[in-house]
């Protein structure tokens, strides 16, 4: 059945800042090898978990649908085993779907005999160095040999004012350029079998860019991300968009939903302020995709009180006078697992744990139980509740 969709959005959103891939499950809190293997022992361990509003069908469907929406990206993988790819600074981290202009990042046992780590001199945010040295002393989870990795640096073709993300992925689009820049990483080849180079490879045309320099320089290639801005999250974002409006959906961008109206127990519109305006917009239904606390999605007031901005929905999380974080920086921290509770179709409650409106859900970074940067879990909880919620309500409007 078809729903009209109006999504209001006050910026980009995480994407931006995103590496491209999805994580489902990389720590649980060991590391994972396989989610699909993994999260019934999570689940039964973190009952609370947004996960569970979806369960692994809906993760695994939620996975396929994203495939699928963004094929032109060309997502591989899934839940049977977790990708180890590499950070910009050489560690390995564990995740599930790669697009295509990563899928040989994927430094699974014996994975690649050596990689040549190639870096534009004068290009700050990227330092092939140390990414090679760190990632010559990792070792895949899944066993193998010791990855050899070494480093190089080419002088760019251009001009220094090109050596900034947008205007590198721009250049990188023009053959010439790309040409350039494969004659002068080929003498550093020797026998790789990859080559790692900085996440630029344009951003409309990545793919044509990506295949050109695999062909020029007959080895694989595979992006590294590094510091947003991010341009294999750019190129999701962008592909999100061009979904949303083939499905006759519209996207009102640089708005923020100020309040809404409650009658009988029903959300019958939201409230959206847009350039000094504010404009009533009617509503079937409405689903809460704020983010946590590091996104304002949750408040905590001066005297400790969490509280949920928007519609003032009751939040779980560290108690008035608990202590809501821990000293160590990368310590367990009492209020990232703060949000809101909601029952098992996704509906956020009240007080007295009933629905708190019937046409009201929930998805995403907003949803209390999840702690997504240890877990490794941030886009397959985005995914697999939004999936689950809108199935929810494509069912209960039919």
């Amino acid at each position: 059945m078809k729903v009209d969709a109006l999504v209001i959005a006050t910026g980009e959103g995480s994407l931006p800042l995103a590496t491209g891939t999805i994580d489902v499950l990389g720590y649980s809190p060991g590391l994972v090898s396989s989610p699909f293997e993994a999260l019934p022992t999570f689940l039964h361990a973190n009952p609370e978990h947004p996960y569970r509003i979806a369960g692994i069908d809906g993760v695994e469907h939620a996975l396929a649908w994203l495939a699928e929406t963004a094929e032109s990206l060309g997502y591989q993988g899934g839940l049977v085993r977790n990708r180890w790819v590499p950070t910009v600074l050489g560690g390995l981290r564990p995740t599930s779907m790669l697009p295509r202009s990563m899928v040989s990042a994927d430094l699974h046992a014996n994975a690649h005999a050596e990689i040549v780590v190639a870096g534009i001199r004068g290009y700050r945010d990227f330092h092939p160095a140390l990414l090679a040295a760190n990632l010559s002393l990792a070792t895949p989870p899944s066993g193998g040999r010791t990855i050899r990795a070494r480093a190089t640096e080419v002088e760019w073709p251009g001009n220094s004012s090109d050596l900034v993300p947008f205007r590198l992925a721009r250049r990188l689009e023009e053959a010439a350029v790309r040409r350039e820049i494969a004659n002068r990483i080929r003498p550093s080849l020797g026998g790789a079998t990859a080559v790692a180079m900085p996440a630029l490879l344009g951003r409309e045309r990545w793919d044509e860019v990506h295949r050109d320099l695999e062909g020029r320089l007959e080895r694989d290639v595979f992006e590294v991300p590094g510091l947003p801005p991010s341009l294999p999250g750019l190129r999701l974002s962008d592909c999100l968009r061009r979904a949303l409006r083939r499905a006759g959906g519209r996207l009102l961008l640089g708005s923020s939903a100020v309040s809404a109206t409650r009658v009988d127990g029903e959300v019958r519109s939201v409230t959206v302020t847009q350039a000094a305006r504010h404009t009533e917009v009617k509503a079937g239904f409405v689903i809460l995709a704020t983010g946590g606390f590091a996104a304002g999605g949750i408040a905590r007031d001066r005297d400790g009180t969490l509280r949920e901005p928007l519609l003032g929905l009751p939040v779980h999380g560290p108690q008035v006078g608990a202590e809501p974080t821990s000293p160590r920086f990368l310590g367990s921290q009492p209020l990232d697992r703060a949000g809101v509770r909601t029952d098992p179709t996704g509906r956020p409650l009240d007080t007295a744990g009933e629905p708190w409106a019937r046409n009201l859900y929930a998805a995403g970074a907003v949803l209390a139980g999840a702690v997504p940067w240890r877990e490794k879990s941030g886009e397959g909880v985005a995914l697999a509740t939004a999936w689950a919620v809108t199935g929810a309500i494509l069912g209960g409007a039919q």
